[in-house]
């Protein structure tokens, strides 16, 4: 069993070309043990933003903190706290917080070969 805090882990920038404002932490990874999934959490700051991009593995989302939207090849969608986001293989992607004051945090499961 493996119990930590957000707290502890350290906040870094990930390597994704284009991201703006964005910080990534992995609370639960393949170096703690786990067996299939990692979580990983973004912190993403005001007018802040992932890349336009797309990867051959699923991942789920949780809206954790804050507000902002979930960009598709075809629309835009809203997201905010306790909202839920299943993003398929090789679906066209982008998240950006929408506000000027607050931080968007979202936690993003993954397998754990791709965190």
């Amino acid at each position: 069993m493996l119990i930590t805090s957000l707290e502890k882990i350290e906040k870094t920038r990930p390597d994704m070309p284009g991201a703006e404002g964005v910080y990534k932490q992995v609370p639960l990874s393949k170096e703690g043990g786990v067996p299939n999934f990692s979580f990983r959490v973004f912190t993403i700051e005001p007018g802040g933003h992932t890349p336009f991009h797309q990867h051959p593995f699923e991942h789920m989302q949780y809206v954790i903190e804050g507000s902002g939207a979930l960009v598709s090849e075809n629309k835009e969608h809203d997201i905010k706290k306790g909202d839920f986001a299943l993003i398929l293989p090789d679906e066209k992607h982008q998240i950006k917080n929408t506000s000027k004051t607050h931080n968007l945090l979202i936690i993003c499961a993954v397998p754990k070969d791709y965190e």
